[in-house]
């Protein structure tokens, strides 16, 4: 269930963004501990995950809101880099859900307005014990937010680097990712796409759908001249 409050902006989940969609590789304890499905403990209120562009963070982020939907729960998927150009009040009465996702915290690193209203949301959700899940592309204290306060805030609970994937990992990324697509890929084509294409993980899977949509229209399998032809490789 979505937050019934009216946001000035259009957040969406992407469908495709779920835990059984996501090849954890090196992130399994974490992936573990996200996923309530597989948890076989009281989940920790507070996890803030940090890694590169395409190591995956707004994908679990997501997929944990889903979970909590699919549960008749409340939830939110909040982006910074949207949020952070409209009024901090926005986040008034989100400490009432369930769970609170905030993606690329460190976008507001340095307005100060914004970094007083997230450590003020931080003490409420401390007291709602709402669960709060954020990510980053670095550690809490190399965010370079100002707020000593809001620094120690989110560093209240786990702190999980989120590795990227490299070699056969990816290969088997994307064979999972076409899987839940619908359609097989095979080790080469999947290895010719990882080489032709871009390195990180988020722009590989654009690639997919974007061959996916091709070979449906084309009524063709995905193989490496077909990749080529669309490509134009």
């Amino acid at each position: 269930m979505s937050l019934p409050v009216q946001l000035p902006l259009s957040v969406q989940l992407r469908d495709d963004a779920t835990f059984a969609s996501f090849y954890s590789g090196g992130n399994e304890a974490l992936v573990n501990l996200l996923d309530m499905d597989r948890a076989d403990m009281d989940c920790e209120q507070f996890i803030y995950l940090y890694g590169p562009h395409g190591a995956g963070c707004s994908h679990l982020l997501q997929a944990a809101c889903h979970q909590v939907d699919r549960q008749k729960g409340r939830s939110i998927y909040l982006p910074m880099k949207e949020l952070v150009y409209h009024s901090p009040k926005l986040l008034e009465g989100i400490e009432r859900l369930q769970l609170v996702c905030l993606d690329d915290i460190g976008e507001v690193a340095g307005n100060a307005l914004w970094e007083e209203a997230l450590f003020n949301l931080f003490n409420r959700l401390r007291d709602s014990h709402t669960r709060f899940l954020v990510a980053a592309n670095n550690a809490p204290r190399a965010l370079g937010i100002h707020l000593p306060d809001l620094v120690s805030r989110l560093g209240w609970g786990l702190v999980f680097q989120v590795y990227p994937l490299a070699g056969d990992d990816k290969v088997a990324a994307l064979k999972l990712r076409a899987r839940h697509r619908g359609f097989d890929l095979s080790d080469d084509v999947a290895r010719f796409i990882i080489h032709r294409g871009a390195r990180d993980m988020g722009s590989l899977f654009s690639l997919l759908h974007k061959l996916d949509s091709a070979s449906l229209r084309a009524k063709r399998k995905l193989t490496i001249p077909f990749v080529k032809e669309v490509m134009r490789w």
